[in-house]
């Protein structure tokens, strides 16, 4: 969500209007190292990854890192069967938060809706209240 959004012209205005945004530390090297492989790829030029990654790097979210956030990661990961904690930071900091997991990922929406509330950026103006 967070590469869709700093591609964007509008950047993170539309999940700006629903509340606060955050993400685990992970957020950043994962969304530099997409946008990186966008232009590596060719799917977008150098300069569009670099005013993204400027949008991205400049924009309104919050990082949030702690300690509880790993154990409770490396128990999500534990409970869903996962080999990798990746996801489950995500999944961790919206239970510690008591706030929606906005994503794209089907996989990760279908994966961990039993443990968290995860929409996809389409609900957001119908779930507003629980924002």
């Amino acid at each position: 969500m967070a590469v869709k959004a700093c591609l964007s012209s509008s950047g993170f205005d539309y999940l700006t209007a629903h509340g606060l945004l955050c993400g685990p530390r992970l957020l950043w090297s994962e969304t530099s190292s997409s946008l990186y492989e966008l232009r590596w790829r060719g799917e977008i030029a150098a300069e569009t990854a670099r005013e993204a990654l400027d949008r991205f790097l400049t924009g309104p979210i919050e990082p949030i890192w702690s300690d509880e956030l790993f154990i409770a990661a490396t128990e999500i990961a534990t409970k869903l069967g996962w080999a990798k904690t990746y996801d489950a930071e995500y999944v961790a900091l919206a239970r510690f938060l008591d706030a929606p997991l906005v994503t794209l990922d089907a996989r990760l929406m279908r994966g961990a809706a039993t443990l968290a509330r995860i929409i996809a950026p389409t609900e957001l103006a119908l779930r507003k209240s629980e924002l």
